[in-house]
């Protein structure tokens, strides 16, 4: 847990800035920023531009980050055929659709539904098969999005999401993407899907292999064991995001003061951080590279302040391992830096 002065791998330094929003890119429409944020990150792979090529505009997209009331967050498996983030487990999500995406919860409500069959959405809740036949409908943009909400009297629950962080990809990637990540707790909204309601008993399933192969609630600890074991690979953000919530989520059942802690930290700066990864220096003899993030001594921060990770990543720019550096307190020490795309 932290708490104001918290020491936070072996540091204690004074608060630096608040992350602002960037500002969107030349030629391209402005994001509904209002309601919500945007943000991801894709490959890692040092795959550095040809000279003089500017780099790829980002796209906007979401993620949500699921908690169900067993401390387990929602992860599903990207196809290993994937354009991006292949054999990844992530937290499903996915770019803006403008044609049937009027914000960025929504996006991410359409994406977690067609991905992991679990549509977070109020009014009755349809039969399983009703459901699944819609999901993979829509996959297949046979039926839009909205319409199947209005055909079943749902509202999606965009008010129960709420901003937790955002990420810009890495300039040096060929394809970069600018995403919001969203939390939402299941006991905390009317989750159509589920059997029996707020009992949370639906297994999530993927979507039969277009996008994921896999899908399953996993604790943050269990997450992050597998990954030390090489078992599964996540992304940066994911395991940013991920490490964060294993140090308030601890136990198997989600109590008052653990919700309120994670709300705390998606209503605070935190949860409208805006990270652009830069890499500093070349690769190690290992390849591994070091990523700052927004308020690290080289970005800003004051001395001492360390805010970067420290990546291996292998084939198509999946990792295989990351070492978190953050020595400050995020529920009080978050500044804001303006990031640059």
């Amino acid at each position: 847990m932290f708490s104001p002065g918290t020491l936070y791998r072996g540091f204690k330094l004074p608060p630096f800035s608040l992350l602002r929003r960037p500002k969107p890119e030349p030629g391209r429409p402005p994001i509904d920023t209002a309601r919500f944020p945007f943000t991801s990150m894709s490959t890692l792979k040092s795959s550095s531009s040809a000279p003089n090529k500017a780099p790829a505009a980002p796209r906007p997209s979401a993620s949500l980050v699921v908690i169900n009331s067993r401390n387990e967050v929602l992860f599903v498996q990207r196809n290993p055929t994937a354009r991006s983030f292949a054999g990844a487990y992530v937290f499903p999500g996915g770019n803006l659709d403008a044609a049937q995406d009027s914000s960025l919860a929504v996006t991410a409500i359409r994406e977690t539904f067609e991905e992991a069959g679990i549509l977070l959405a109020s009014g009755p809740t349809p039969a399983d098969d009703v459901l699944d036949q819609a999901r993979h409908a829509i996959h297949s943009m046979k039926t839009p999005f909205q319409t199947f909400l209005d055909e079943h009297s749902l509202v999606p629950d965009v008010e129960a999401l709420l901003p937790f962080t955002q990420w810009i990809t890495p300039v040096f990637a060929p394809r970069r993407f600018q995403t919001q990540f969203f939390v939402a707790f299941l006991g905390s909204i009317s989750a159509s899907g589920f059997t029996s309601g707020a009992k949370e008993d639906r297994i999530p399933k993927p979507d039969g292999g277009q996008e994921v192969i896999a899908a399953r609630f996993m604790h943050p600890d269990t997450v992050l064991e597998e990954f030390r074991d090489t078992k599964i690979s996540i992304m940066p953000p994911q395991y940013y995001i991920i490490q964060t919530l294993a140090d308030i989520l601890r136990g198997d059942t989600t109590t008052a003061e653990q919700r309120k802690r994670v709300e705390e930290l998606a209503r605070g700066p935190f949860g409208n951080m805006v990270i652009n990864p830069l890499r500093l220096g070349p690769p190690d003899v290992e390849g591994r590279i070091v990523l700052t993030y927004e308020g690290d001594q080289t970005r800003g921060g004051p001395q001492g302040r360390l805010h970067r990770a420290t990546i291996l990543s292998g084939k198509g720019g999946v990792t295989s391992a990351i070492t978190l550096e953050r020595n400050f307190d995020i529920f009080t020490e978050v500044d804001v830096v303006r990031p640059k795309l």
